[in-house]
């Protein structure tokens, strides 16, 4: 697995964490890191995408909601809503972070962690935001 993917992985176990302790954020302990098995490189890899998202986080909700058609953000389960933001952090956030890749993690990451529509669902989502926030769509 590569440094980025995990490291997103991390990230996204990160926030679900915070998102069913009701928002509290703590840092991850050391036993995560150790079970994750997460070289330094992919450690600050999730911290920054994981600070990035807490730092943006109405922001990001705003864009989740905005294109996210009959679903209010409220509603969408923890895991999905954990990868979305850390996606639409990567699009609005990170440009130097090809669409296609972002897209791509979160669909594969959704797929490992969601249910059986997670992935059909964020792809939507995020195809939806890249438009509006790049004027390009991801194409599979």
């Amino acid at each position: 697995m590569g440094t980025r993917r995990k490291g997103r992985e991390c990230a996204v176990q990160s926030l679900y964490q915070e998102e069913v302790r009701g928002g509290k954020s703590a840092p991850l302990p050391d036993a995560f890191w150790d079970e994750a098995e997460a070289s330094p490189e992919a450690r600050v890899f999730a911290e920054r995408l994981g600070t990035g998202v807490r730092e943006h986080l109405d922001e990001l909700d705003r864009l989740i909601a905005t294109h996210s058609a009959h679903w209010r953000i409220e509603r969408m389960a923890a895991v999905d809503k954990s990868i979305l933001r850390m996606a639409a952090y990567e699009l609005v956030h990170c440009p130097d972070i090809p669409i296609k890749v972002t897209i791509n993690e979160a669909v594969d990451i959704a797929k490992r962690f969601g249910t059986e529509e997670s992935g059909s669902f964020i792809n939507g989502i995020l195809d939806s935001l890249a438009k509006a926030v790049r004027g390009e769509v991801h194409d599979e």
